[in-house]
């Protein structure tokens, strides 16, 4: 693993293992790059990359505003996010990836396709949102305006029960500590405009356009139920020849909970877009 800042102040790290497949005439492997969700890190792919690394590049890095890049240097938006993904794949050096994004980095994935085709081989979003009622808006919305008067703290109770199971937030109190200690590292001046980002940015991924038009995975939980199965399923409607995977009895964080079930859907479709 190597890590590097870049010029504009995102911290990014690489992983690969021995082997792995052609990405292309240079014989070097295809690489994905993997993007976290809202309020998290980097480090929430601990339990994909060893799994991804057999046989690909994989690039993580920090969100603006989250882990230990910067700040974002703007009002934060969509196309801010997907400017600091075209930042890393050329500082890198990297040509067309695999861009698989959760929850926010889903909103991300998706607004990259559309900004920066030439850069995306394939797509996988992860238990991302789409169009939402109007009670669904109020309700995140609600929730962007506590973290605004109360900090990161005012949502994360909240959070970890519809990211997780009951049964399996019960057994490990371990993994609710990690991750409740990495939403509560944000820094409350500037969580609740990237929160808001996740309420507002929904709209312009609505029937995109242009139309998003590489290989796609829409993945998300049965339980998840702010990114739900119809909302998925929404989404790959709008994308031609899209895959949808509907996993049983998980929630929003199910790289987490169920790592095996996770990592082969995600391996099983990358391993396709790479024939």
């Amino acid at each position: 693993m190597t890590e590097q800042r870049l010029s504009d102040g995102t911290v990014c790290r690489v992983f690969a293992a021995d082997g792995g497949v052609d990405g292309g005439a240079d014989g070097e492997k295809a690489t994905i790059v993997l993007i976290h969700g809202l309020g998290l890190n980097q480090a929430m792919w601990r339990h994909q990359l060893e799994a991804l690394a057999v046989n690909f590049r994989v690039v993580t890095y920090d969100l603006y505003g989250h882990g230990q890049s910067i700040a974002p240097p703007e009002t934060p938006d969509l196309s801010l996010f997907a400017r600091q993904f075209a930042t890393v794949v050329t500082e890198l050096g990297l040509g067309s990836v695999i861009v698989a994004g959760f929850s926010l980095g889903g909103m991300i994935a998706r607004r990259i396709a559309m900004d920066y085709p030439e850069r995306v081989a394939a797509v996988a979003i992860l238990h991302s949102p789409h169009a939402r009622t109007e009670d669904e808006r109020a309700a995140i919305q609600k929730r962007v305006h506590q973290a605004a008067l109360d900090g990161p703290g005012a949502t994360v109770d909240a959070a970890l029960e519809r990211w997780f199971t009951a049964p399996f937030r019960i057994a490990n109190p371990e993994v609710m500590g990690l991750v409740r200690d990495w939403v509560m590292a944000n820094d409350r001046a500037i969580y609740p405009g990237i929160y808001q980002v996740l309420v507002d940015g929904v709209d312009e991924l609505v029937a995109p356009h242009p139309p998003i038009s590489c290989p796609a995975l829409v993945m998300t939980g049965d339980e998840d139920f702010g990114n739900n199965p119809a909302m998925s399923a929404s989404i790959a409607a709008e994308i031609a020849g899209s895959e949808l995977v509907v996993l049983k009895g998980l929630r929003h964080m199910a790289m987490l909970e169920a790592p095996e079930i996770f990592n082969d859907h995600l391996i099983k479709f990358c391993d396709r877009v790479c024939r």
